[in-house]
């Protein structure tokens, strides 16, 4: 049995959605992390960086195995399946390639714009601009990527696009009113998000955990 350690975020949201993908088996235990539940001995214990996902698999080789960071989730549990990540080749390297892009440059501007621009009291005009024209510019990056294919790998639908679309999915409701003159100017993200949100794995994935 695989145990998800997430809460109601895009980064958690990303193995919930391969979890329903690969039709796993697979216990959720929610971390509140506005009730700083992240910091408990419990939880270090299985994510050393106090940051959510985790997850246990019990059924690993070798023994019960313990992971965080969410790409490192994604990457094992793709291995492990067999699914939604080639072998080898030219279709392994772009899907990781366009993973790595989300989990070091995407998520990490989005979360600091949505810090800055929504949920801070206190709003600082130069971090809202530099987030604001630094999302625009991944935005863009994804758009051209998006204009000559399918999705992010490529032609098949892989775990860069599970990682990306909780995290664009964001900029459109949580984040819309910084993001709305950025996005009316991307027709091929907004296709890509019709294209995953459809997916039912995508739908569930995206309701975990439900509190």
């Amino acid at each position: 049995m695989i145990t998800l350690y997430t809460w109601t975020t895009p980064n958690g949201r990303k193995v919930s959605i391969l979890l329903e993908e690969l039709g796993l088996s697979y216990a959720v235990k929610p971390v509140n992390i506005g009730k700083n539940e992240q910091f408990s001995p419990e939880f270090l214990a299985i994510a050393p960086n106090n940051k959510i996902p985790a997850i246990m698999d019990d059924e690993a080789e070798g023994g019960p195995l313990t992971i965080f960071e969410s790409g490192a989730i994604l990457t094992y549990l793709a291995e492990k399946s067999g699914r939604f990540l080639a072998p080898s080749g030219a279709a392994r390297f772009k899907a990781l390639e366009w993973l790595h892009w989300q989990i070091g440059g995407l998520g990490p501007m989005l979360g600091q714009l949505g810090f800055f621009a929504v949920r801070s009291d206190e709003k600082a005009p130069l971090a809202i601009k530099r987030f604001t024209e630094e999302a625009d510019r991944l935005l863009g990056v994804m758009e051209r990527r998006l204009a000559e294919v399918p999705y992010l790998a490529g032609a098949e639908y892989s775990i860069a696009d599970m990682a990306a679309y909780p995290w664009v999915a964001a900029a459109t409701t949580f984040m819309k009113d910084v993001l709305a003159e950025s996005l009316t100017t991307k027709p091929s993200i907004q296709a890509w998000l019709d294209r995953v949100g459809a997916r039912p794995a995508v739908q569930r994935g995206m309701a975990v955990p439900k509190v």
